[in-house]
C-alpha cells in the first residue's frame, strides 16, 4: 500500500480536517459540571456519527456518568485499540480568555499558526489526529490496514469514575494487541516522543476543625486555637530542608533510575533554565540531590493544590476561623502503594493535631504509577516512523503527569499501552487560552499514518 498517497491526501485535506476539529471544539463538553451533561452527550453523538461515516461500527455506550464511544472495524494484521477523551476542563476564570473558549479560531502567533479554544490540545485535537489519519487512509485505499477498536471516554477530566467498571464489564470486547493513547506531547515542544513512564496520583482533602464558630480575634485571639495555624504547621512539615517528603514510609517502592535510562535522559540535554524561565521561575525546588528531569519524571512529589479558611473577601475581617481546609496531591512512582501512603499521611496529620482540634478527610482518587517495556518490536517501529515524519530522532521519555488509563490497559485488559502525543509545553492545558499548533495537528495526522503503515 502506498504511504505517500496517504500523506498527500492528508496534506490536501488539512483545511477540511481543521474545520472538523473546530466543529467538535464548539461543543462545550465539560465533564465535571452537571450543567454540561447534554453537551457531553452531544460530543459523544458527534464522534459516533463521524466514525460511522468512516464505515466503523460505532455505538454510544451508556454509563452511570457520561457515555463511552466504542467502535470496531475488522481487518487483517494486528488488532490496535485507540483511546482518547472527548471531555474538557472547565474554562474558569473566563475573564482571562481573549475570546469565547468554545468559539475556536485560527490565530497567527510569533511561533506560527495555532488553533485556540478549550480542548484544542487536551484532548480533542489529539484525538482527531488519529481519526483523520484513518480517514485519509480509507480515502486512498478504500479500507484500513488492520483491525481497529476505538475507545473514547467522556470523563477523563473528572476522574474517570465510570472507566474501570466499564473496562471490567467489557474486557473481552476491548482486548487488543496494542493500545494507542494520544494524550501526551513532544519533548521540549520539538522532539517526538513515546512515553514509557507515568506517575501515579493520590488526592487528599483535609479539614481542620477548631472552635464551634468563627471567633472575634480581639476577644479570643491568643487563647483560642486557630485551625489555619495548625494546618500551616502540618503543611510546612511535609518537606524537609532538602525537599524530601516526610510522610513515614513514603519512599517505600521508589526505584533508582537504571543507568541506561539515566544516560538516555542526559542525552536529551534538557534545559531546565528555559523550562522554568518560561513560567517566571529559575531554580528547581524538589529533592536537591536529583536532576530536574528526575524530579519531573521518576521521583514522587507532594504538593498543596489549594488552601483556604477564614475571611478571604475584599477588605478585612478580624476573624479567628472555625475551620481550615487544604487539597494535597501526591505524584507516585515505581511500586508506591497509594492506599498505604493515604493512611500514613492521615496518621501523620492526626498525630500532629493539638487538643481542641479534629480533622476530617475526603479522598480524591488513588492510582498507582505505570511503566511500559519497549522490547516489543512495535515500539521501535513506531519510534522510527516518528523520526521519519519529524526529521528529529524520536525518544523514549517519562511523563510527570498521570494517565491512569495506561495502567488500566495493563492490569484489566493485559494490553500494552503506547503513549504518543503532539502537544507542546506552552499549549496552556487546563488554563485560559488553550491552543494547539496547526503544525502539531498536521504532523500528528501524518505521524499516525506512518505508524499505521509501520505496525501493519
Amino acid at each position: 500500500m502506498s504511504l505517500d498517497a496517504v500523506l498527500s491526501r492528508i496534506d490536501s485535506d488539512l483545511p477540511a480536517a481543521t474545520e472538523r476539529l473546530m466543529e467538535l471544539l464548539r461543543i462545550p463538553s465539560i465533564s465535571t459540571d452537571p450543567a454540561y451533561t447534554a453537551d457531553c452527550d452531544h460530543a459523544a453523538d458527534w464522534l459516533v456519527a463521524d466514525l460511522t461515516g468512516l464505515g466503523i461500527a460505532t455505538e454510544k455506550r451508556v454509563t452511570p456518568g457520561h457515555p463511552m464511544v466504542v467502535g470496531h472495524l475488522d481487518g487483517p494484521g494486528p488488532h490496535l485499540l485507540f483511546y482518547g477523551h472527548y471531555d474538557v476542563q472547565p474554562v474558569d476564570p473566563l475573564e482571562l480568555w481573549d475570546n469565547d473558549p468554545f468559539d475556536p479560531r485560527i490565530e497567527q502567533t510569533p511561533k506560527g499558526k495555532v488553533i485556540r479554544g478549550r480542548g484544542s490540545s487536551d484532548d480533542k485535537g489529539q484525538l482527531m489526529t488519529f481519526i483523520e489519519a484513518c480517514r485519509a487512509w480509507k480515502a486512498v485505499h478504500g479500507s484500513l490496514p488492520c483491525k481497529l477498536t476505538f475507545f473514547l471516554e467522556g470523563e477523563e477530566e473528572s476522574g474517570s469514575p465510570s472507566l474501570v467498571p466499564f473496562m471490567e464489564e467489557n474486557a473481552e470486547e476491548l482486548k487488543s494487541d496494542l493500545a494507542l493513547i494520544c494524550d501526551t506531547g513532544l519533548f521540549e515542544s520539538k522532539t517526538p516522543a513515546i512515553v514509557t513512564m507515568l506517575r501515579g496520583l493520590l488526592g487528599e482533602e483535609l479539614t481542620i476543625k477548631g472552635p464551634d464558630i468563627d471567633l472575634h480575634s480581639g476577644m479570643y485571639g491568643g487563647v483560642a486555637i486557630n485551625p489555619i495555624r495548625v494546618l500551616s504547621r502540618i503543611i510546612a512539615s511535609l518537606h524537609d530542608a532538602q525537599g524530601r517528603i516526610t510522610v513515614p514510609g513514603f519512599y517505600d517502592g521508589v526505584p533508582e533510575l537504571p543507568d541506561e535510562i539515566e544516560a538516555q535522559w542526559q542525552g536529551l540535554a534538557f534545559d531546565h533554565g528555559t523550562f522554568l524561565g518560561d513560567v517566571g521561575l529559575s531554580k528547581p525546588a524538589g529533592e536537591q540531590d536529583r536532576t530536574p528531569l528526575e524530579m519531573i519524571w521518576s521521583r514522587p512529589t507532594c504538593e498543596v493544590n489549594g488552601i483556604w479558611g477564614g475571611y478571604t473577601g475584599d477588605g478585612f475581617k478580624t476573624v479567628l476561623p472555625s475551620e481550615a481546609h487544604a487539597k494535597i496531591s501526591f505524584r507516585l512512582v515505581g511500586t508506591q502503594d497509594p492506599l498505604k501512603i493515604r493512611e500514613a499521611f492521615r496518621t501523620m496529620v492526626r498525630e500532629m493535631l493539638p487538643e481542641d482540634c479534629d480533622v476530617s478527610f475526603r479522598d480524591h482518587g488513588a492510582g498507582a504509577a505505570s511503566m511500559t517495556e519497549t522490547s516489543d518490536p512495535s515500539f521501535e517501529a513506531a519510534r522510527q516512523a516518528l523520526t521519519e515524519e519529524w526529521q528529529i530522532p524520536a525518544a523514549y521519555v517519562g511523563c510527570g503527569g498521570s494517565i491512569p488509563i495506561a495502567g488500566h490497559f495493563q492490569t484489566i485488559l493485559g494490553t500494552t499501552p503506547m503513549l504518543i502525543g503532539f502537544g507542546k509545553d506552552d499549549d496552556a492545558l487546563h488554563s485560559p487560552n488553550e491552543k494547539y499548533d496547526v503544525e502539531s495537528f498536521h504532523k500528528g495526522i501524518r505521524s499516525w499514518a506512518r505508524i499505521l503503515a509501520a505496525l501493519t
